[in-house]
């Protein structure tokens, strides 16, 4: 063990190193996590919600999971009480929720620069980017294979983004480094790249503790032993099905403290009943058991409640986005884990379209509002996503990342303290002038109204001679500018060097493998 990770203090990450260098580099301003004004969209009734949640334990008690290829998760159910035959685990009714009640209803996940920590759960949203696309498309190139320095792009350009609150995890999947090497330079991209929140490996148990190590020297093992410093996704493999893969990655993460995101993986019709309410139903379950097992790992390790649900068009076989049945189920699911206490994931800047159109737009503005209503506390794929989460799309990523503002904006509420209420002025112009230069408008008309970075509001003849651009012509130009504009977050050198000798020597111990 080198020096750097020997030390272990909490401040080496940035903290006064960042403080310093922002004093002297280009200023980047990044938005602090929403805190929700406005009330949560009240979908089902009372009376609704408690006929899913008993339909959710007969399934528990009736039909069961499978932990599948996990001798040892079989072994922890069996003790807690559990009928376990053959892979099948059947929880008695009320276990699940029993463990539930464990994990925390809201916890601080810790950026290297403290003042990128977000807090999940409760009233907050935090904003995270697309994950997991194996394509990547831009003007310049078209749609390909993505490559590392095309998820280094998408991590400056994160970075560089206003809005977004979380750097994510895998923004693309980086198909030129070996499949059993590659998170180990996603993660050192969101290290060193970026100074916000991030979101370790869960493809392998293996890589999931090599995430948890990198940390230790990033933060300090000691830091990392007390806090959450990763949010990380475990897909349920539904219906009703925990693989070994993803079951062993969190049972690294629950067993280090580290946060992990439980969300069933639905295609309704194909992985889920049609109906909203077979689908909520099932998604409770699943959820149910999984977050369960992470406190069967170690009670109090922070969990999220999670919600990938989208439908499938039943002509051609693709899932659709941004659909009302999909809001349905969004607007279901918020109620079911705020009624079970836990921090809910969904949502997102989700679509079909192949290009960053006008069927993106739509889709992606459905889903974003309706997670803003639901109550979402992490919103995954908040921008860039596109082809149904086959592409990671530059100017789509610039586009949702200057929408997610009027999020904020909306989130606010509608203020009435006196200044609001704006009695002087109506007082001060009366019938039938205008409020252009009257006091108040002057007192207040830079923050007045959100207000696009990206959207062209010009007047026609103004828009034509500067090229009569649309949309991704802009998001093009403009995502270009931020990567100019970019600038590394400071990092001491001691602690980078330790990171990318670890990852060397982590490299160097294995062959390369594409499976």
């Amino acid at each position: 063990m080198g020096e750097a990770e020997q030390r272990g203090t909490r401040s080496r990450g940035g903290g006064g190193a960042a403080r310093r260098a922002a004093r002297s580099g280009i200023a980047i301003e990044t938005a602090r996590f929403i805190e929700r004004n406005i009330p949560d969209f009240e979908l089902l009734s009372a009376e609704a919600l408690a006929i899913i949640e008993e339909n959710a334990e007969r399934v528990l008690e009736e039909i069961g999971v499978n932990f599948v290829e996990n001798p040892a998760a079989l072994d922890r159910w069996r003790a807690a009480g559990a009928d376990v035959q053959g892979e099948r685990v059947r929880l008695p009714r009320g276990l699940a929720r029993q463990l539930c009640a464990t994990a925390p209803r809201r916890f601080t996940q810790h950026a290297r620069n403290p003042e990128r920590n977000v807090e999940i759960g409760g009233r907050s949203l935090v904003l995270a980017p697309v994950y997991g696309p194996p394509f990547v498309r831009d003007l310049d190139g078209g749609r390909r294979y993505a490559t590392i320095e095309d998820f280094r792009r998408f991590v400056r350009l994160g970075q560089m983004s206003k809005w977004l609150h979380h750097s994510g995890g895998t923004v693309c999947e980086p198909t030129d480094v070996a499949v059993n090497k590659r998170h180990l330079d996603m993660l050192l991209a969101h290290m060193t790249l970026s100074d916000k929140p991030f979101m370790g490996s869960v493809t392998e148990p293996s890589r999931a503790r090599d995430s948890v190590e990198m940390c230790e020297i990033l933060f300090g093992r000691e830091f990392v032993a007390q806090n959450a410093v990763m949010t990380s996704l475990i897909n349920i493999n539904s219906p009703l099905t925990f693989d070994a893969t993803m079951m062993g990655a969190l049972e690294v993460y629950a067993a280090a403290n580290q946060a992990c995101i439980v969300s069933p993986f639905i295609v309704g019709g194909a992985m889920a009943p049609v109906s909203v309410a077979g689908t909520l139903t099932q998604v409770l379950a699943e959820v149910l058991a999984g977050v369960a097992y992470s406190q069967l790992i170690r009670p109090g390790a922070p969990v999220i409640f999670g919600a990938f649900v989208t439908s499938i068009d039943m002509n051609s076989g693709a899932p659709t986005f941004g659909t009302p049945e999909a809001s349905q189920i969004l607007f279901g699911a918020g109620q079911l884990a705020r009624r079970l206490g836990l921090p809910f994931r969904s949502g997102g800047g989700l679509c079909g379209s192949k290009l960053p159109d006008a069927q993106a737009a739509y889709e992606t503005a459905n889903t974003l509002n309706a997670a803003l209503l639901a109550g979402v506390n992490f919103m995954l794929h908040a921008c860039g996503w596109l082809e149904g989460g086959l592409v990671a799309s530059v100017e789509k990523f610039v586009m949702d990342a200057d929408q997610l503002g009027a999020l904020h904006k909306m989130a606010q509420g509608v203020a009435m303290d006196p200044q609001a209420q704006a009695m002087d002025a109506l007082a001060e112009i009366g019938p039938g002038g205008h409020f252009l230069g009257c006091a108040h408008t002057q007192a207040h008309f830079k923050e007045a109204f959100w207000r696009s970075d990206l959207l062209d509001y010009k007047p026609f003849e103004t828009w034509d001679e500067e090229g009569a651009r649309d949309t991704v012509s802009l998001a093009a130009d403009r995502a270009k500018a931020l990567l100019a504009q970019y600038q590394p977050p400071p990092l001491d050198e001691g602690v980078r060097e330790a990171l990318e000798a670890h990852v060397t020597r982590r490299k160097q111990e294995m062959p390369d493998a594409f499976v």
